[in-house]
């Protein structure tokens, strides 16, 4: 599952692209509506349950064996994965409308439901709580729309203490760009400094990089989306890739099959610097668009 699986999807978006309404305007237009409404929470991310997740490459168990202090710890190769995220406006139409400021919270569980010799426990769960300025506009780049563009500062960690204990916190900027079914999202991020008695994760900017780019695009009711994060930045040898599908069940227009895939680093914060290479199938209740 190299870079070169997206290729064909990449291909089909460029070629296709221009040919619909804005699939990202739509989702603005839903968001400005549901916004306005009292004690509004609106999906952010992708809201999933994979049922069946499967790496070729195998969960490192070392690090939890001696945190329990449990020496035949292992984890199995499959497992399930879940994530729930969920934002909020906090303050709305400033400058006309242009500018909004919202929150957002995102939970990411891997879970070894399938493993009762541990007592199936979750191997990792990330939070994300985030807080960000949203700017609309009409800008145009290269071609593309350019509709959204937004700052701000998240917070990453699995919650855990000891040798298990892995956080960051970074300010971010993501770009977003259009062009009829194709969407496009820049993600710059700079990583803000800890005391090196605090970090549990120094290096961590080797394997995730400065950024990551997305690229969504819908067809019919198929939504397709391909992300590669640290990919030239490591000269290919910590990179990330995912590539996932989505497609209502018969007439269930918010119960999606999904189908996601993953290979390289940084899937979670525990194994950011261990290499995954996963196929996993579910269902999805919302999707980027």
């Amino acid at each position: 599952m190299k870079a070169l699986l997206a290729l064909p999807l990449l291909a089909t978006m460029l070629v296709y692209g221009q040919h619909d309404q804005g699939a990202v305007q739509k989702r603005i237009e839903i968001d400005k509506k549901n916004a306005l409404k009292p004690f509004t929470i609106m999906p952010h991310r992708p809201n999933f349950m994979l049922l069946g997740s499967y790496n070729t490459k195998g969960y490192e168990a070392s690090i939890h064996a001696e945190e329990f202090s449990t020496p035949d710890y292992r984890f199995k190769d499959i497992e399930a994965q879940f994530q729930l995220s969920l934002k909020v406006p906090i303050a709305l139409d400033f400058f006309s409308g242009r500018l909004n400021v919202y929150g957002a919270y995102t939970n990411r569980s891997f879970w070894q439901v399938y493993n009762p010799e541990i007592s199936s426990p979750f191997r990792e769960t990330n939070h994300e709580p985030e807080l960000w300025f949203q700017v609309h506009q009409k800008n145009r780049f290269l071609g593309f729309n350019n509709p959204l563009t937004t700052v701000g500062v998240s917070h990453q960690s699995n919650g855990r203490s000891g040798v298990l204990s892995r956080s960051w916190n970074r300010v971010y900027a993501v770009i977003l760009l259009q062009k009829g079914r194709l969407a496009i999202s820049l993600k710059p991020w700079i990583r803000l400094s800890e005391d090196k008695e605090d970090d549990d994760n120094p290096d961590i900017k080797r394997y995730m990089g400065h950024g990551e780019t997305r690229l969504v695009y819908t067809r019919g009711k198929h939504t397709f989306s391909a992300m590669l994060r640290n990919v030239f930045e490591s000269d290919f040898k910590r990179a990330g890739y995912e590539f996932s599908w989505s497609i209502p069940f018969y007439k269930y227009d918010h119960f999606r099959g999904y189908l996601q895939a993953y290979s390289g680093y940084g899937e979670s914060l525990i194994d950011y610097n261990h290499k995954v290479n996963r196929i996993a199938l579910g269902i999805s209740i919302t999707d980027f668009l």
